[in-house]
């Protein structure tokens, strides 16, 4: 049984659900100010999003709506918010802690997958292109060597990683 599932069989609510996990255990503590709205540069660039609106959510149990939304994926993770949270309240971690459980779920944009297919793959998330290669020998930089991906496999298998995503992967 997933996480998120053994979650909701112990009946925690959404916001418990979110405190218990690493990241998220501050979101309480949140009175709903507005500071961090006010500091967040997404927030000025897009209606789209609002760490305000995300925590809001969260407290009153919104669970659908939070993680099935695209708007925990806009966070730039600047910690403006966090510094600046009068409560102490760990924003941008608490947005890690959403994000994880909407991954656990399957519910991640398109891009992402993209990318950790990417990384799992090449141990990069972009392919370095002709003309970055050709740059770097004008700047007298070596070429780049290619990467190994042993040790990040290693690694994403000992969190757990590779396992979630292949799960995700057959969603």
């Amino acid at each position: 049984m997933e996480r998120a599932e053994r979650e909701k069989a112990a009946g925690l609510s959404f916001p418990e659900e979110v405190a218990s996990r690493l990241g998220g255990e501050t979101i309480k503590l949140c009175y709903q100010c507005g500071t961090c709205a006010s500091s967040c540069p997404v927030a000025k660039i897009t209606p789209n999003f609002n760490p305000r609106e995300l925590i809001k959510l969260s407290l009153l149990g919104e669970r659908d709506e939070v993680i099935s939304g695209d708007a925990i994926w806009l966070c730039c993770s600047c910690y403006n918010c966090q510094e600046r949270c009068p409560q102490k309240v760990e924003i941008a971690e608490v947005i890690y802690a959403l994000r994880n459980i909407a991954f656990e779920e399957g519910r991640i944009p398109p891009i992402y997958s993209e990318f950790a297919s990417a990384l799992l793959r090449d141990g990069r998330i972009i392919k370095v292109s002709k003309f970055v290669e050709k740059k770097r020998s004008t700047l007298g930089l070596p070429p780049l060597k290619p990467t190994g991906v042993e040790a990040l496999t290693r690694i994403l298998s000992a969190t757990g990683f590779n396992k979630l995503y292949e799960r995700r992967e057959r969603k």
